[in-house]
């Protein structure tokens, strides 16, 4: 029997700052690693040794949080680290060319690091960007509608030692944050509406909520109708009500602006054009509950919003656009989409792995730090801002009985006019593809990967809570693509993006891949589509969060609305015989994602 011999490391004065600048508080522990990651291009393991003896914690608990992000990384990464957005719609808008570009003139393969350190290539799920791809982050900026010769000129340019940001936006040093902003990224608004994009008086919601009781804001913000717009539809003012009347000496108000569902990007428009409202929104909840404190988590991916939206923050301060008593902290994710469900996040903001949390508690009772917490969208708390303003007769007469107020819509994919369309809720898919220059869509996914793929039998459904109800992702597929590739990409989303947490998540969402490859090479009989339908009613039931229990959608609303792509591509068993079904084949994936095995299947676990 072996023993594993600790090593021991010097403190690392470095590393030892970086911590002390956040307090030395294991609750930061994500502001730490972010920071030593873009010191160090690495959390190495001195690194670690260092940083657990500063916060007082465990280096277990350390690297539970380094190695769960997909941002950081435990082996050195290049000076710049080139980031290729490889969602389905970048797929079809040409990424195969943009990749070979960059690793031509790189000199490297994608997943690779230069010898020198100098450039790191790697895939990344959606981005945001899905109205002008293909994309991609490099290092803390953002390249959009790459094309292989674009993709060349950056790469030539970032090695003759220009910065991402010099490389991508002229006179970048003279701009302002939002000028800078503007330069990296088209906001395609295609259809202000008259609640969040079109003209908006400063802080007039917020004026008429410091004349108000906190109870008299949540009743108003509760007949308003308004519900949250990030896809669960939990009424608002119901929830608001829930955290003030918690008993507690504390209490939280988050933004949730880990916008992370492949093909929506909305809450990056507003964060552009309406980061005011959004503060003034979160302001005015925290008078409502009672709340002193602030965070609004920014998705990984949205770094290149950072600097503009501290700026805000500043000149909200300075002018009191904050109150007296309450402050906003912005927390920076790190690549991880499992963030944007709600337990999730508050760990993450609490430091540590974004995994969820079990129910009961719920936030509002028990929520970041064990205190009453109010966690809503970027789109829901700038709604709030201007029901305060106009009032809640005016909200709740927009849209339909059940569904107030208008809703944003992010179209990408296969139509002529991608972008950002605000309209009241109860307009028809069909209406919405017609403005987006889609009249020839063959299938929709409503909603992202989590929502509902859609044929043309269904476009004259209505776009609210209680018909096709969609957190605001709405991708457009022609007749030419494959269903299936579209429905494999999605499910190899999920396996990715399972935290690992529960069995039926990181499993079946593998076994539930594998079929669909099974299809996809036609070697599927008619017990797969049984199996398929079994096996993803069973992740459902049994997953822990909202994760497991909406990733088996693409499966099931495409075996739904597109049966026949699945009989086309089903044959009988040869002699009424199946194949034999490899558990060990199968589960592989799972382990390697989660970096675990099963006590169950694994028979030298014990070993």
């Amino acid at each position: 029997m072996t023993t594993e011999t600790k090593v021991a490391y010097p403190p690392d004065a470095e590393i030892m700052a970086i911590s002390a600048s956040f307090g030395n508080d294991h609750h930061r522990m994500l502001d730490i690693l972010l920071a030593v990651q873009e010191a160090r291009r690495c959390i190495s393991p001195s690194t670690m040794d260092t940083i657990a003896a500063a916060v007082g914690v465990t280096r277990i608990a350390v690297e539970g949080v380094a190695s769960f992000y997909s941002f950081l990384s435990l082996a050195p990464k290049g000076r710049v680290t080139i980031r290729l957005c490889d969602d389905i719609v970048d797929r079809f808008s040409g990424l195969d060319a943009v990749v070979a570009a960059f690793e031509a003139e790189l000199g490297i393969k994608m997943g690779e690091t230069s010898a020198d350190h100098g450039f790191s290539l790697d895939f990344t799920p959606c981005i945001g960007l899905c109205d002008q791809a293909p994309a991609a982050m490099i290092n803390d900026v953002v390249a959009t509608r790459l094309t292989a010769e674009r993709a060349t000129a950056i790469a030539r340019a970032l090695k003759r030692g220009l910065s991402a940001a010099e490389a991508l936006v002229a006179d970048h040093d003279v701009l302002s944050p939002y000028q800078r902003v503007r330069a990296l990224v088209e906001n395609n608004i295609r259809r202000p509406g008259e609640v969040l994009l079109g003209p908006v008086p400063e802080d007039a919601g917020l004026h008429a909520a410091a004349a108000m009781a906190p109870s008299a804001i949540i009743d108003a913000v509760e007949a308003s109708g308004l519900r949250g717009c990030g896809g669960a539809g939990f009424t608002t003012g119901r929830k608001w009500r829930f955290a003030a009347n918690a008993p507690s000496d504390r209490r939280f108000v988050i933004c949730n602006a880990d916008e992370g569902e492949p093909g929506t990007f909305k809450d990056r428009v507003v964060l552009t054009e309406r980061a005011d409202l959004v503060f003034e929104g979160m302001t005015i909840a925290a008078r409502a509950v009672g709340a002193r404190e602030g965070i609004l988590y920014l998705r990984g991916e949205y770094v290149y919003l950072h600097e503009h939206l501290q700026a805000g923050l500043a000149a909200r301060r300075a002018r009191g656009g904050l109150g007296a008593d309450f402050d906003i902290r912005i927390q920076m994710g790190a690549g991880a989409y499992i963030c944007g469900e709600e337990g999730a996040l508050i760990s993450s903001c609490e430091g540590l792995p974004g995994e969820p949390k079990t129910r009961p508690p719920f936030p509002v009772t028990r929520g970041y730090l064990g205190h009453p917490t109010v966690v809503n969208n970027v789109e829901t708390f700038a709604h709030v801002a201007r029901i305060l303003d106009r009032g809640a007769a005016w909200f709740n007469a927009i849209g339909t009985d059940k569904s107030h107020g208008t809703k944003l819509f992010s179209v990408s994919g296969d139509c002529t006019r991608p972008g950002v369309y605000e309209l009241p809720y109860g307009l028809t898919l069909r209406e919405l593809l017609s403005l987006a220059g889609a009249e020839d869509a063959a299938a929709v996914q409503v909603g992202g990967p989590s929502g509902t793929m859609v044929g043309r039998d269904s476009l004259d459904r209505r776009l609210t809570f209680d018909d096709l109800a969609t957190g605001g992702a709405v991708i457009v597929f022609s007749a030419r693509r494959n269903i299936l590739e579209i429905v494999d990409y999605y499910m190899s989303f999920f396996v990715h993006e399972s935290c690992g947490y529960c069995t039926p998540c990181r499993v079946g969402n593998v076994f539930l891949k594998k079929a669909i490859e099974k299809f996809r090479k036609g070697q599927a009989n008619d017990d797969d589509i049984a199996y398929l339908k079994d096996l993803s009613a069973t992740i459902i039931e049994t997953s822990r969060c909202g994760l497991g229990m909406t990733s088996p959608k693409p499966v099931l609303s495409s075996l739904k609305n597109f049966p026949l792509v699945y009989s086309a591509l089903t044959k009988p068993s040869k002699d009424g015989i199946k194949a034999t079904f490899d558990i060990q084949s199968a589960i592989s994936g799972a382990r390697d994602i989660a970096k675990r095995r099963s006590y169950i299947f694994d028979k030298d676990f014990s070993k």
